[in-house]
């Protein structure tokens, strides 16, 4: 960075209101040329809204914004990308009918002829390590491949300021670090970054300043890399933030979801085929599943919560077969389940959270009689799931589109737990949310496990896993490692069986699979 250079963008007293919500209350801050700066704050501190100004999404009803040192207006995102900024966002605005060679097409000001626009996706995913065919339908894409074509989008504009939401969400440490490398060599040619991502290691790795929101406000501008992962969350917070307590000592009890040899053939020509993935969880048991996006992970979820039909002894809980149940039936008999995608799958968002809990909970809570919704029991139990959860809207009558990502996943994640299943199945149960609400969610989990409830994580984040689970494995390509002991493996152990590396248990330092005691 050149300090002499004028600011590439600097905020003053930028404020925006909606009804009964003040978003961004007076927020300044500057980013130099060159400059990795991170945006940190917790779910509903008014990050996203802040950055759609800066992209002209949204356009602030006070303050000012300059660009290389000049006052400027931004009212649309095309002016954005004039101007030279680039975002990438964490909710994508993609077609699904359509090719991800089309989506980005879409996203180009200029008219770029089709074979070299394909050309310049290729070279810049071999670039970063992102495999996507640009001729894939984005409706067979899974959450994380989606995330791969807003980041190939964004750099193909070659911007002065790149705005990047949650990028590493969809992959291994391996190629994290490569992407790193990536924003470097751009921030050393000039590009200025504004990096979010509740992934505290990586701001310290990567960024050179942070600057930390509350609840619409500055609290503070701070050096990454002399604070702490941990003093960052809790200037984020207010607060101390607290650590996950496990019980003591805690005994396994007999396997209450058993898969085996689960093969299933994928739904559509560029989906993952199950392979003979066999595993069981304990009663008080956390089991997770490693993997990058689109290695099967959805297939497996909608086989584990009945969304598809598998043969009928692939799938038993407490030792009853369950694989041809639906998945109302699977729920009555104690399983439940979060699905990767919040935003049409887990929760509809034209309808109101006591109405989204009916979707999941109405046999299990008791909620419909005779055909008919209990709205009040429906109503109080959203209540408590909002109350337990810390999840900000305004009561149980909100649509669940009004609601912030990581606020959403706050909501689902708590409806399902509070439902004290016998098997719950979560993928990417964090996705999106800030440090504090995380630890939360964590420790739900932790505590529905000590309540004697077998718990399925599958996740991309290595150290929410090793964490939380008691034993793992990693699903590459629809197959399923051997299972490891959390104490006993690395993270670059992982990250190679998550990038494709197959080898024998002595190669890769891995123990031989089977059941394992709990670490104390």
């Amino acid at each position: 960075m050149d300090a002499n250079l004028p600011l590439r963008l600097e905020l003053t007293g930028i404020t925006k209101q909606f009804p009964g919500v003040l978003a961004n209350d007076h927020v300044s801050f500057s980013v130099r040329p060159g400059e990795i700066h991170a945006l940190l704050g917790e779910n509903g501190a008014g990050k996203s809204t802040l950055v759609k100004m800066i992209y002209g999404i949204m356009q602030p009803d006070a303050g000012e914004i300059r660009w290389d040192g000049q006052p400027v207006s931004i009212p649309n995102p095309k002016s954005a990308r004039k101007l030279g900024i680039g975002m990438v966002f964490q909710h994508f605005s993609l077609f699904e009918a359509l090719t991800v060679l089309e989506n980005i097409a879409l996203g180009m000001d200029a008219k770029i002829p089709s074979r070299l626009l394909e050309a310049k996706i290729r070279e810049v995913m071999n670039q970063y390590g992102l495999k996507l065919d640009p001729h894939r339908v984005v409706s067979t894409l899974s959450v994380g491949e989606r995330q791969r074509i807003e980041i190939v989008r964004a750099l193909l504009l070659t911007p002065k300021l790149l705005i990047m939401d949650e990028p590493t969400s969809v992959l291994t440490p391996q190629e994290v670090d490569q992407l790193f490398i990536v924003l470097r060599k751009l921030a050393a040619e000039g590009c200025s970054i504004l990096y979010i991502s509740h992934k505290l290691h990586e701001i310290k790795a990567l960024c050179d300043t942070a600057t930390i929101l509350r609840a619409g406000k500055v609290v503070d501008t701070c050096d990454p890399g002399i604070e702490t992962s941990r003093s960052m969350a809790e200037k984020m917070i207010g607060g101390n933030l607290k650590d996950i307590v496990k019980q003591g000592g805690r005994s396994l009890g007999e396997p209450a979801f058993t898969i085996s040899h689960l093969s299933l053939p994928a739904a559509g020509p560029f989906g993952t085929d199950l392979e003979d993935i066999s595993f069981s969880v304990r009663k008080g048991e956390v089991f997770g599943i490693a993997g990058v996006a689109g290695n099967g992970q959805n297939e497996l979820l909608l086989a584990l919560d009945g969304e598809v039909a598998s043969a009928p002894g692939a799938i038993a809980m407490d030792g009853h077969p369950v694989g041809q149940l639906h998945t109302s039936a699977r729920r009555k008999r104690g399983l439940c389940a979060v699905p990767e995608e919040r935003n049409g799958h887990a929760a509809v968002g034209d309808f109101t959270l006591s109405e989204n809990t009916v979707l999941t909970a109405r046999n299990r809570l008791g909620m419909v009689s005779a055909g008919l919704i209990k709205a009040g029991a429906a109503r109080t139990f959203t209540g408590e799931v909002i109350a337990a959860f810390a999840v900000k809207a305004l009561g149980p009558g909100a649509t669940a589109g009004s609601l912030s990502g990581g606020n959403l996943q706050k909501y689902i994640m708590g409806r399902e737990i509070l439902q004290k299943p016998t098997v719950l199945v979560v993928n990417q149960p964090t996705w999106g949310v800030d440090a504090g609400a995380a630890a939360a969610i964590h420790q739900a989990l932790v505590d529905l496990a000590a309540s004697g409830s077998a718990i399925v994580v599958i996740s991309q984040d290595l150290d929410e896993l090793l964490s939380l689970c008691d034993t793992l494995a990693v699903i590459n390509e629809g197959r399923l490692s051997a299972r490891m002991n959390v104490g006993e493996v690395s993270v670059e152990e992982i990250g190679l069986l998550m990038g494709g590396v197959h080898g024998t248990p002595e190669e890769t330092h891995i123990a031989p699979g089977g059941e394992h005691a709990v670490p104390a």
